[in-house]
């Protein structure tokens, strides 16, 4: 007789290293809402000539930094599905950080930005972050009852 999920292993929460993970892109998302903030209040004081320049770009900052604190909370709390948001998050800022490097001239932030994008999908695919996701996908595990 096969067990279920919850009856392999005890409810110990993710591993260490997917809880650090979160946590960096926890902070990744509130930083991308932190520049959402300014470039509104840049906006608001009339020092931007284009309404969607400031308010726009603020929008877009505010949904997608929402969206990744949301995936990084998921991954401190155990949740699987903030691992596809995290893993997204950093495979797009991988092109931001050789930018910077590079076309912006800025590798002061560029070098930083890239260390921590490597670091975050190294905590992300390591052996344990792997089990632990894979952990509800065991081959002897019985399929969900209709």
């Amino acid at each position: 007789m096969s067990r279920t999920p919850a009856e392999r292993r005890p409810d110990t929460g993710p591993p260490t290293a997917v809880r650090r993970a979160g946590v960096v892109v926890a902070l990744e998302g509130v930083v991308a809402v932190v520049i959402a903030i300014v470039l509104a209040v840049h906006g608001a004081t009339g020092a931007d000539e284009s309404f969607i320049s400031s308010y726009g770009t603020a929008g877009w900052f505010a949904i997608l930094g929402s969206g990744v604190v949301a995936g990084g909370v998921a991954l401190c709390t155990g949740r699987r599905w903030g691992r596809a948001i995290a893993v997204v998050a950093q495979i797009l800022l991988i092109p931001v950080a050789f930018a910077l490097l590079t076309d912006s001239g800025q590798p002061w932030l560029g070098a930083p930005l890239l260390v921590v994008v490597v670091i975050v999908l190294g905590l992300l695919f390591s052996p344990k972050s792997v089990r632990w996701l894979a952990d509800d996908y065991a081959p002897d595990a019985e399929p969900p009852k209709d």
